[in-house]
């Protein structure tokens, strides 16, 4: 095992190196307009060097100098007033020829110097990331400290681009998050959203309600101080934090705690996180309606972002309302002629509480069947409610459901985006395996977000999202592990228009990003079934 990951790692260091030194050598995701102007003198770092920003860029400016002093050596001074020959940080409301999209940017290099231009923040960060990678993968012009004249014009195809970590199974330490939060957003995501709560566990301090998260238990979670503060690192990284509290079912570690919310079926039923499952808050209890406003109250506002994920799936309705005895009544009340109606009334009030507080509900989509034939939702869904497709062969359907009844939608389909899913055959997880399907790196990469629709049909998707489930994931290195490479491809798929995209230029420009990140300290795995083996 020892030798064979040895062996993959230098077949990894190899393969970068001879990627290396060629300027779109180590661009993931792939800008979707590059100039390379050849015949003109390269830029040159020297010993007058600087670089100039606004304060409103000094973030931004102080990403751009590690990357210069980590690339080259150099140690450049951050002024305010543009100089000849410095490296230029500017916000333009018009950045010419970059679609209306905020995260757009140019990056223009020649031998007078180097200008990163963009309508926000944002676009300046993500100029700052592609200028390092331009520097990482050009190796012999990076040594030299010269950088070829080019232009890059550059916005992304989505506007959402999401990974997703799930410390309800496993609770992951802030320190940890903050670290993979550093690595995404060197490949332009701009959303974690955070599975925060599930039958394993509550992790998200409600102090309202106590006992959610006894301390006489020990159970790990986060104060509200504590994810305030990482909302403030993440925002830093332009990255936004979207918590995910899980409802109506995945809710054992509510009913631990708070036993008299479940359904009169459940009455004699043990609740023990991470043992019972299958169980749902009863949706004919008054009394779940004011716990879940309380809890959303502190949830909204801890996190500034305008969503918060409800989850709303695998809710083994039958099992619970169906077999209530006050939710049979409420289904009769309301003419449904099955429990999952009660969905309807479950969700409408948590609706509404979120609309007061202007927050916009996200749930993973749900249909009338789990796999094909599916024809409907679930259950009516409101126009405002973003979903999510997750469930293996079923987005397309998901995707013609939601522009016809007018909810935007994310694309998280498990044949392309879970990543606790194995990477290959025989590979992690080794524990808590419930029989963990397959998907390499290649079979990621394929993922066309738009299926190939028409542009028409595809202007309802706000963009995709890498899922993380935790049950075999204790701690962030196997978070890391099982994350990249595959990340590098779904990023490529959110960012690079599919014109643009190619599976052997993509797995030449991922060696050198994954030997960095592996200097980072970044648990990567090595593709050792896609690297060239030397020639003999």
């Amino acid at each position: 095992m020892k030798k064979s990951f040895w062996f993959s790692s230098f077949l990894l260091l190899l393969a970068s190196a001879l990627a290396a030194q060629s300027p779109t050598a180590a661009l993931v995701p792939l800008p979707n307009h590059i100039e390379w102007h050849a015949s003109r003198m390269p830029f040159t770092f020297g010993p007058r060097t600087v670089i100039a920003a606004p304060a409103a860029l000094a973030f931004e400016a102080g990403c751009l100098q590690r990357v210069v002093k980590l690339r080259t050596g150099f140690a450049l001074p951050i002024v305010r007033d543009a100089v000849p020959g410095a490296l230029v940080l500017a916000l333009t409301p018009a950045v010419p020829g970059v679609a209306a999209a905020p995260e757009g940017y140019t990056l223009a290099v020649d031998k007078d110097g180097i200008s990163l231009t963009a309508a926000t923040a944002a676009g300046i960060y993500y100029a700052v990331a592609t200028f390092d990678q331009l520097l990482l993968g050009d190796v012999g012009q990076t040594l030299a400290a010269k950088v070829r004249p080019l232009l890059i014009t550059d916005a992304p195809r989505f506007g959402y681009r999401a990974l997703m970590l799930d410390p309800a199974r496993h609770f992951l330490p802030v320190d940890d998050v903050k670290f993979y939060i550093d690595q995404m957003a060197k490949f332009k995501y701009n959303t974690l959203q955070l599975h925060l709560t599930d039958d394993q566990g509550w992790r998200m301090e409600i102090k309202k309600h106590p006992k959610l998260t006894p301390a006489e238990a020990g159970a790990a979670f986060y104060t509200q101080a504590q994810l305030k503060d990482l909302v403030a690192y993440a925002a830093l990284r332009h990255v936004e934090i979207i918590p995910e509290i899980d409802i109506p079912g995945h809710t054992v570690a509510i009913l631990a705690a708070y036993p008299e919310l479940c359904c009169s079926s459940a009455d004699t039923i043990e609740k023990k996180m991470g043992r019972t499952v299958n169980l749902m808050l009863c949706a004919s209890n008054p009394k779940v309606y004011d716990v879940m406003d309380d809890i959303l109250a502190e949830v909204a506002d801890v996190f500034p972002s305008k969503r918060i994920h409800l989850g709303g799936d695998e809710a083994v309705v039958e099992r619970n309302w169906g077999q209530c005895s006050r939710c049979r009544a409420l289904q009769r009340a309301h003419h449904y002629a099955k429990p999952s109606g009660l969905m309807n009334v479950f969700f409408a009030p948590i609706f509404r509480h979120l609309a007061e507080r202007g927050k916009q509900p996200v749930l993973w989509c749900e249909l009338d069947n789990i796999r094909q034939p599916a024809t409907d939702y679930l259950f009516d869904y409101p126009p405002q409610a973003v979903l999510v497709t997750w469930r293996n062969g079923l987005t397309p359907t998901c995707i013609e459901l939601t522009r016809r009844r007018g909810n935007a939608l994310i694309l998280a389909p498990g044949e392309f985006a879970y990543f606790d899913y194995r990477q290959l055959e025989g590979d992690l997880p080794e524990f808590n395996d419930w029989g963990v399907p397959v998907l390499t790196l290649e079979q990621s990469y394929r993922f066309d977000p738009g299926y190939g629709l028409p542009a028409a049909s595809q202007a309802h998707l706000l963009g995709v999202s890498g899922t993380l489930w935790g049950e075999a994931i204790p701690d962030i290195n196997r978070a890391l592990y099982m994350t990249y490479p595959r990340a590098l491809s779904l990023a490529e798929a959110g960012w690079t228009q599919m014109e643009h995209r190619r599976w052997d230029s993509f797995k030449e420009r991922i060696y050198p990003n994954l030997t960095d990140l592996m200097k980072c300290g970044v648990f990567v795995r090595v593709p050792f079934e896609i690297v060239r083996a030397p020639s003999k």
